[in-house]
């Protein structure tokens, strides 16, 4: 979606460029999607830019098959365009891959696909941002970047990890527990990924060891048939967070039992003023709490080193292992190819705090940084789509009049 033209030129030392009418997109995963509609629905044409060959690539190739949102779908659905209603509470992996190819399609978004960004930079001459990818130089007034927290997976530096002799992967190329059916598997990683990973094993007949290294906080799904999601939204209208925190963990402690006997310590923050803290979500618990208690997961405590036949522990075990699964997580690459500008931390994340990071100098714009999942994006594309469409009004024009000044013609596709 959106308005562009390639100019016709093209030598070997610079790539073709390209004006596009309205805001550069970079990603297309629910973010670049969610913002993308809500300026068209606003009057305003944009591009999305995508490295790989589809849209949600992180969902459609990153994910293991038995995924589900962890939170209802009253909570997941992008502006202006909800789930069907005949979805289930918690929809699947496949769900919501179909779900948002829906939506593309119910907007019209075309994102341009297998174009890597090398380098973004304002150009403070000519009051542009310069977007390079591999085949192109793109030129527009705003820039929107839509690449996320989680644009490339945490490989953690373990001594001795190069000599094993078994399997090593990221939870972004784990699909399924069949793949280690009577392995004993060391999954290095106690979040919601390494929970799932290690109850999906243990369900196939695989014997997995997890490794928790540091305090986690660990709820039920759900309260007394209610998500505790929504439960804690509801109170956080009318209570601090600390009180509804200790709500939780009074609700926790009743329904799970005491994690800490399991090897699992709580954090001595609570669950939510610690995710707006740190951004460390506490794990929604489907399955593998009772699983860890009679003993069907294994939890170790921090590994020392990796060995050719398995890993030591700091607590002075050791343990032989037919593969290794790291379920550390996802950064932002941001600034691997976002220049010039210290609107970003070096972590990738927005300096400004929520719920202002939103929005930087020059035209640049964040959405999927909050640290509140798809809730925190839908409502920064909305921002950021009525903040761009009420600079459109006054821009409108200027497409046409870059044109004439190149002697470039609207037939050819430049200006909409």
């Amino acid at each position: 979606m959106g308005s562009y033209k390639e100019k016709e030129e093209k030598t070997d030392q610079q790539p073709k460029w390209l004006w596009v009418n309205g805001p550069i997109i970079v990603g297309a995963g629910p973010s670049g999607l969610a913002v993308s509609a809500c300026l068209k629905e606003n009057g305003v044409p944009s591009l999305i830019l995508e490295r790989s060959d589809c849209i949600a690539s992180l969902w459609q190739q990153k994910t293991y098959d038995r995924l589900k949102l962890h939170l209802p779908k009253q909570f997941c659905q992008l502006p202006l365009f909800g789930f069907p209603e005949n979805f289930p509470k918690y929809p699947s992996k496949k769900q919501f891959i179909s779900y948002l190819e829906d939506y593309a399609k119910h907007f019209g978004i075309i994102p341009k696909f297998k174009q890597s960004v090398i380098v973004a930079e304002f150009d403070h001459v000519s009051g542009f941002w310069k977007v390079e990818t591999q085949d192109f130089l793109y030129l527009s007034k705003w820039l929107i970047v839509a690449t996320g927290e989680n644009a490339e997976p945490v490989i953690p530096e373990i001594q001795g990890i190069d000599k094993f002799k078994g399997t090593v992967l990221h939870t972004s190329l784990y699909k399924s527990g069949t793949e280690f059916n009577n392995q004993r598997v060391l999954v290095i990683g106690c979040g919601n990924s390494g929970m799932e990973v290690s109850l999906d094993l243990c369900r196939n007949n695989a014997i997995p060891h997890m490794v928790v290294r540091n305090s986690v906080h660990i709820l039920p799904r759900e309260m007394l048939g209610i998500s505790t999601f929504s439960i804690a939204m509801a109170l956080l209208k009318w209570l601090p967070i600390r009180v509804v925190d200790k709500f939780l963990l009074l609700v926790a402690n009743l329904t799970l039992g005491s994690t800490d006997k399991l090897g699992l310590r709580r954090p001595k923050t609570g669950p939510l003023e610690l995710k707006n803290a740190t951004g460390k979500t506490p794990v929604l618990d489907v399955g593998a709490l009772s699983q860890i208690r009679n003993g069907k997961i294994q939890i170790m405590h921090g590994v020392k080193e990796i060995t050719k036949i398995g890993a030591k522990f700091i607590d002075g075990k050791e343990g032989e292992f037919d593969s290794i699964i790291l379920a550390t997580g996802y950064k932002s690459n941001v600034p691997s190819w976002l220049k010039g500008t210290d609107f970003f931390t070096e972590q990738g994340m927005p300096k400004t705090p929520f719920p202002n990071g939103w929005k930087g100098e020059n035209g640049l714009y964040t959405v999927g940084f909050t640290r509140r999942g798809l809730l925190g994006t839908a409502n920064d594309a909305k921002k950021i789509a009525r903040d761009i469409s009420d600079q459109w009004r006054k821009y409108k024009g200027f497409c046409k009049n870059f044109c004439t000044s190149r002697n470039l013609s609207d037939s050819q596709g430049i200006c909409f």
